[in-house]
């Protein structure tokens, strides 16, 4: 545990502006975290999702096909029951609805750790110029030049503010992108699928009309 005293003391040197920097690493940790965890739920084996509502539909078995989706409890889930339970004229309208219904939520509290990447760098700078207005002050005392440690002090209150917005900043920009990209491939494969349902529907419906033709 003699590291994590060390680099609390580190921190401590990095004068009052690391308050609001350790903040904003909470924030970002908890929100990644936070995130991360429902991004994964949110994901699905869409490809065995689709054969099993394919097949259920090949045997007109319509009510299994949308269980199995209840079921899934994922974004694409929902939006192929609203698509199968709207019928095959409104099922486009009914499934564009609930996707713009899911999306919102996918990227909901990135715009925090947008946030984070910016203001974190920044908050680092005005320790950076506070951390050398105080080395600054003590060189203009008379007994400045007497006193090394205290010119040192603020040095390096200014790197210690420095590094840590910039690693706070390096940090968040990864998990942001790494989320941004879990939900852009969860909102994919809703497009990708919720089309493949409805080809699926169509082509049940050209069926059903031929066969209702060859009886006539």
């Amino acid at each position: 545990m003699n590291w994590v005293s060390n680099a609390f003391s580190l921190l401590v040197k990095g004068g009052p502006v690391m308050v609001p920097l350790m903040l904003c690493s909470v924030v970002s940790v908890t929100v990644m975290i936070e995130r991360w965890v429902f991004l994964n739920r949110s994901k699905c084996d869409s490809e065995s999702l689709m054969k099993k509502v394919e097949n259920y539909l090949a045997l007109g078995k319509y009510q299994d096909a949308v269980r199995v989706c209840r079921t899934d409890e994922t974004p694409l889930g929902e939006m192929l029951v609203c698509g199968m339970e709207s019928g095959s004229k409104s099922a486009e309208k009914c499934m564009e609805e609930q996707a713009l219904r899911s999306t919102p939520s996918l990227f909901q509290k990135l715009s925090m750790l947008d946030t984070i990447i910016t203001i974190a760098p920044l908050l680092g700078l005005l320790g950076t110029v506070t951390g050398m207005i105080r080395s600054f002050h003590v060189i203009s005392t008379k007994t400045g030049l007497s006193t090394p440690t205290a010119i040192t002090g603020g040095v390096a209150e200014a790197l210690i503010a420095t590094a840590t917005g910039l690693a706070i900043a390096i940090t968040t920009l990864i998990g942001y992108n790494f989320l941004t990209e879990m939900a852009k491939h969860v909102v994919s494969d809703m497009e990708v699928n919720g089309t493949r349902l409805l080809n699926i529907l169509s082509s049940d419906e050209e069926e059903q009309h031929a066969a209702k033709a060859m009886g006539a």
